[in-house]
């Protein structure tokens, strides 16, 4: 049937992976370093995900196309939790797709249980709930448009939850100089069969126990896969960590906004071009830096 989907330009896309969250039915995954739609189904042809790209890959275009199934969404969408549905549905509710928006409320409402309460979900999409500014953090901003990772925000914290430095002296764990990915030696001593942990910019700032909790006995490389340039040059250097520094196990550390997840798609890709094969563990840091994620990849 003929349909409005995305298309990806492969020659304009950098694999940044800005546009999968925002893809909220889950219609685009980042696969060999380029954004894939991966099912005609799952693609509503709205198009949230182009507010997302920075270099102005997606474009929608009508053509034939498998039929869009909200319930096949859907069934996908309920294991990713309260605010991924909830997204989806605003999105609806928003291009006044109600045809869509009442079949996947009709869904969830046929679900004998779910891992959140349906009402609840209801009275955000309806208006009736105010939505926290966090859990808005990946959805597709129709107004105001830009990246959700630079949006303004104040974090306000109990004050006893702030250490006074004055008093305390906590020691760093950093145990090599230089640190930024693109000035490391892949064969510099402290490389060599170690636990490395490459980290986004921004999460030692963020997190303030990152020292203990992820950089204790292991090498660091920093990173920013939004602002740096050179990302083949960080992706060859992986590789090198593997094959050549033979480094034990490597720990991909990025904030919670939708651009830091591409530091995770180099550092597969790095490690997916070694001829030796190494776990990757995934951490996720919230901007009030807490760990959302942690896990094997």
């Amino acid at each position: 049937m003929q349909r409005e989907v995305v298309k990806i330009d492969e020659e304009l896309c950098n694999g940044c992976g800005e546009c999968v969250p925002g893809c909220h039915e889950g219609a685009l995954q980042i696969i060999d370093g380029k954004a894939r739609l991966i099912s005609d189904l799952m693609c509503d042809g709205l198009g949230a995900c182009i507010g997302h790209c920075p270099v102005g890959a997606i474009e929608i275009e009508k053509r034939e196309a498998e039929a869009y199934d909200e319930v096949k969404v859907m069934e996908l969408m309920i294991p990713k939790g309260k605010n991924t549905v909830i997204a989806h549905l605003k999105h609806l509710k928003e291009h006044n797709e109600f045809d869509y928006l009442k079949e996947g409320v009709g869904f969830l409402k046929q679900q004998a249980s779910l891992p959140f309460v349906l009402q609840e979900v209801i009275d955000v999409v309806h208006g009736t709930q105010v939505f926290k500014p966090v859990q808005l953090l990946h959805e597709h901003a129709h107004g105001g448009g830009g990246c959700p990772g630079s949006q303004a925000r104040t974090i306000v914290r109990a004050e006893d939850s702030v250490v006074s430095t004055s008093s305390v002296a906590v020691a760093s764990e950093l145990r090599q100089w230089p640190v930024q990915l693109h000035l490391v030696n892949s064969g510099a001593a402290y490389f060599q069969n170690a636990d490395v942990v490459i980290a986004a910019d921004c999460v030692a700032f963020a997190m303030g126990n990152f020292h203990s909790k992820f950089l204790k006995g292991k090498s660091l490389a920093i990173a920013c896969p939004k602002l740096d340039s050179g990302m083949d040059v960080y992706r060859d250097k992986i590789t090198a960590l593997v094959d050549n520094a033979h480094i034990n196990t490597l720990t991909v550390v990025i904030m919670q906004v939708p651009c830091c997840r591409g530091l995770l798609q180099v550092a597969q890709d790095g490690v997916a071009a070694a001829a030796n094969k190494i776990p990757i563990k995934l951490a996720v840091i919230s901007i009030e830096g807490e760990v959302l994620e942690e896990k094997w990849v």
